[in-house]
């Protein structure tokens, strides 16, 4: 039958239409070249005699675009990332004789050494997350947001950034007027020990130091995550979520069911401000405070173990305000300009960045404090002669007195120190060098920044920032400051940022208190100021300072105006292009000093090595104080991950070291047991340099 139909076909065909001779049809394509088509869309060539697919009209080729470039460039990066981590997490461990082989013998992990030595699980412990590890999830939002309740904006996968970048920050932004949720927004944190033990897939925060106090016999009765929204300011965290209220019946009740021992506290980073505040406000009478009286510390804190605590401020905190850039971004910048200047996805990144993180209050409880007294002068500051390179080579070759002695002389025959930490940010390197008495500035108060005039005309639409409001003139009288000290800081802001700064204001206090029974000092805003208020009257509480060392921490800046004067854009910059001689510590705009790369060491150890040591008027009680330093050591081998021995301000979480002191103070031991200070930098003589009344 098929060989039937085909035939019929052939037949019919060849009715339809004669069959001309061969010699005819080329003797006609010499002369004539036409095409048919046939019935299935096929064209036949007169001259070839051959079938060949008929042709379309093309479409125009889309041109590829810089968005297209930027989308494949980042789908490669995630694409690889994901893939490490995925062979990461589901490869086979390698055999540990490979593994030994290679990195030598692998020491116990503290949990495992400590249990084997006999210790077990004694004190409650409860951790005190810091700013940004902890993670955030939706309650309710926007349309945009549509299907993403209860899913994490913060932490995790992040997933939500690239999929709709400003619906993301839309929701993660802060009412600009009162620092809480803008109306139908409802962002909250993330409870229990899953808040805050991983960042993101594979990155830990608090998991390796909870999986150690297991294999001390602890679970989830005898540890609390006391997580909370890190953006809110300390007292709002209260009032809208209650989460001071919690803390103190959760800190009872771990008491109560763990055989009345007491808790250890761990805080890390801002976290140790939070709890500061927390002691302050437990014993606080009603409506300010929680009610507990002057006894509830003393009957419930055993110890409180601050990891990396910023007590006196961060540098890196006011560039983050003041540009929305850090060293980091700053070298990014100056190696790709325009990336982070120009809209990428249609966002303006650095302004989106500005916009929202002026809206989080808790940024502001990190600026630096105790003014010039703590972070120096145009002329003098307590790191004065800190060599960066002298630290970075020798480091492991003299000891601490030897590099004392050595820093005392890097000052030069007239007495000047090399770099004036000071200055925290100098417009131009020439202003961060020269004599204080050579340098012609004029003070913020020659403008009146109330009556410049506001481009009403210029709209910045979704990333409009506090510098939309202000002219160029405004800008230069900013440039023409020329220098800005850890006091003269927070002026600028102020002319700046004004609406920023008022709720800063109400809320943070930046000062060394003359008088700390001043009934001022009884307001909340200063219970976080370790310089503004008192350690509790608990005499048997110990408190530690543990943070890393012997990495370089940003301290103070060059900055330069922006090249374009809409005032759209970000008005300053980094000027990474500013560089110090090879033995210096200014690179990139930066100027460097001793640190956890984020918190510098004065910052992190003042208050423990004199003004809590003993008993000082910020510490009436005689609380014990203890400074435990961690000198860093990077990962020898990829095998290593992020290092055992690490100071870095997240890596320390999985610092040995660390840990070890950890377990055992929850698990007994004092600070005498531990061997009381261990101390690698020059602490010690830049604190003796701080002239404060004690």
């Amino acid at each position: 039958m098929m060989l039937r139909r085909r035939k019929q076909q052939g037949s019919a065909s060849a009715a339809s239409e004669p069959v001309k001779p061969e010699a005819d049809s080329h003797h006609s394509s010499t002369n004539e070249r036409t095409t048919k088509t046939d019935i299935n869309g096929l064209q036949e060539d007169k001259k070839t005699a051959s079938l060949v697919p008929a042709q379309k009209p093309q479409r125009p080729l889309k041109k590829w675009g810089c968005m297209h470039t930027c989308c494949w460039l980042i789908g490669c990066l995630w694409i690889m990332w994901w893939t490490v981590l995925v062979l990461y997490n589901t490869l086979p461990s390698l055999p540990q004789y490979v593994t030994e082989a290679i990195t030598g013998p692998l020491p116990d992990p503290p949990g495992m050494k400590l249990a084997k030595e006999g210790l077990q699980a004694h004190h409650p412990v409860v951790f005190v997350p810091g700013i940004v590890t902890g993670g955030l999830e939706l309650w309710q939002g926007r349309p945009c947001a549509d299907g993403l309740f209860r899913k994490r904006l913060w932490g995790g996968t992040f997933g939500e950034v690239y999929r709709r970048p400003l619906c993301w920050l839309e929701h993660m932004r802060l009412d600009n007027e009162t620092g809480l949720d803008p109306p139908g927004i409802k962002v909250r944190p993330v409870s229990g020990l899953v808040a805050a033990d991983y960042f993101a897939p594979g990155y830990f925060v608090w998991a390796v130091l909870i999986e150690n106090l297991a294999r001390l016999g602890y679970e989830e009765k005898s540890m609390h995550m006391a997580a909370y929204d890190w953006r809110l300011s300390f007292q709002n965290t209260e009032v809208r979520d209650k989460t001071l209220s919690r803390l103190k019946s959760t800190i009872e009740l771990l008491v109560q069911t763990n055989d009345n021992r007491k808790v250890v506290v761990i805080p890390h980073s801002m976290g140790a401000l939070y709890f500061l505040h927390f002691m302050k406000w437990v014993e606080a009478p009603p409506p300010m405070g929680g009610g507990g009286g002057s006894g509830w510390v003393a009957r419930h804190i055993k110890a409180i173990m601050n990891i990396g605590g910023p007590f006196l401020g961060v540098p890196k905190a006011f560039a983050g305000i003041f540009s929305a850039e850090g060293k980091d971004i700053a070298i990014a910048r100056a190696v790709a300009p325009g990336v982070m200047d120009t809209e990428l996805f249609g966002l303006q990144t650095l302004q989106h960045i500005m916009h929202v993180t002026r809206t989080w209050d808790a940024t502001m409880s990190m600026f630096p404090k105790g003014g010039e007294v703590i972070w120096g002068d145009l002329d003098t500051s307590p790191e004065d002669g800190f060599d960066c390179s002298l630290k970075k080579e020798r480091a492991e070759e003299i000891s601490v007195c030897e590099s004392q002695e050595l820093n005392e002389k890097q000052l030069d025959l007239s007495g000047k120190p090399q770099t004036h930490y000071g200055r925290m940010v100098s417009f131009g390197k020439e202003a961060a060098e020269m004599e204080s008495s050579k340098i012609v500035r004029k003070t913020l108060k020659d403008f009146n920044r109330g009556n410049l005039p506001v481009r009403a005309n210029v709209s910045c639409g979704e990333v409009w920032t506090e510098y939309h409001e202000m002219r160029w003139e405004g800008v230069e009288a900013v440039v023409e400051g020329k220098i800005y000290t850890a006091e003269t800081m927070l002026d600028l802001l102020r002319f700046l940022a004004p609406r920023m700064m008022e709720r800063a204001d109400s809320n943070w206090g930046y000062g060394v208190a003359d008088d700390l029974d001043n009934p001022k000092y009884q307001h909340y805003k200063y219970w976080s100021n370790p310089l503004e208020t008192k350690l509790p009257d608990a005499p048997e509480m110990e408190v530690y300072c543990m943070y890393g060392v012997g990495m370089l921490t940003e301290r103070s800046y060059i900055y330069k105006p922006s090249s374009n004067n809409d005032t759209c854009y970000i008005p300053f910059r980094i000027n990474a292009s500013a560089e110090g001689s090879s033995e210096g510590c200014l690179k990139s705009g930066v100027y460097f000093v001793d640190g956890d790369e984020t918190v510098p060491a004065l910052s992190a150890g003042f208050m423990c090595s004199k003004g809590w040591r003993g008993k000082t008027r910020f510490n009436p009680s005689n609380v014990a104080s203890y400074t435990r330093e961690y000198d860093h050591a990077p990962p020898l081998t990829l095998l290593e991950g992020r290092g055992t021995q690490s100071g870095s301000h997240v890596d320390i979480m999985g610092n040995f070291a660390l840990i070890e002191d950890i377990l055992r103070v929850a698990a007994g031991a004092t600070g005498e047991e531990l061997g009381g200070d261990r101390i690698y930098s020059d602490l010690l003589k830049w604190s003796e340099r701080i002239q404060i009344e004690l």
